[in-house]
C-alpha cells in the first residue's frame, strides 16, 4: 500500500511539471507571434527625401532641446497614448518641430500634435505622423 501511494504521489507531480512546461510553451507561442513595433520601413524613406528632416537633423541649441524635451514629456506622461504613440519622433528645427511616426488612431495622432502646439503654437508643428491601426 505504501508503495503504491508514493507511485501515485510520484506521478501526480510529474503530471504537474509537465503541464507546467505546457503552459510556458504556450505563452511562449503566443508572444511569438505579435509583430514587434517596427518602423523602419517608415525611417528607410526618409533617408530618400533629404528635405524631410530626420531625427538626427535635431539642432543641438537649448531652445531646441528644451522644446523637444516639453513635448516628449508631455507625449509620455499620457498613458491613454499607444507604445506606438509614446515612440513618435520629435523634431525641432529653430522653433519649429516636426512630429513623425505611426499612430494607432486619428484620435491618438490628434492627441500628439496638439501637446506638440501647446508648447510651441499650432503653425509651428509639421505632422507627419502615420495612422497604422492594429491588425
Amino acid at each position: 500500500m505504501k508503495f503504491e501511494m508514493k507511485s501515485t504521489i510520484r506521478l501526480f507531480g510529474i503530471g504537474c511539471v509537465l503541464m507546467g512546461f505546457m503552459a510556458v510553451a504556450q505563452v511562449q507561442d503566443s508572444s511569438a507571434q505579435q509583430p514587434a513595433p517596427d518602423n523602419t520601413k517608415m525611417n528607410k524613406g526618409d533617408n530618400n527625401n533629404p528635405s524631410r528632416p530626420t531625427a538626427d537633423q535635431q539642432k543641438d541649441n537649448r531652445s531646441d532641446r528644451d522644446i523637444t524635451q516639453q513635448i516628449r514629456k508631455s507625449i509620455t506622461a499620457d498613458k491613454s497614448l499607444s507604445t506606438y504613440g509614446h515612440n513618435v519622433k520629435v523634431i525641432s528645427q529653430s522653433g519649429m518641430v516636426t512630429l513623425k511616426g505611426p499612430v494607432r488612431s486619428d484620435e491618438e495622432k490628434q492627441a500628439i500634435e496638439q501637446k506638440a502646439a501647446d508648447v510651441v503654437g499650432k503653425d509651428k508643428v509639421t505632422s507627419e505622423l502615420a495612422v497604422k491601426p492594429k491588425q
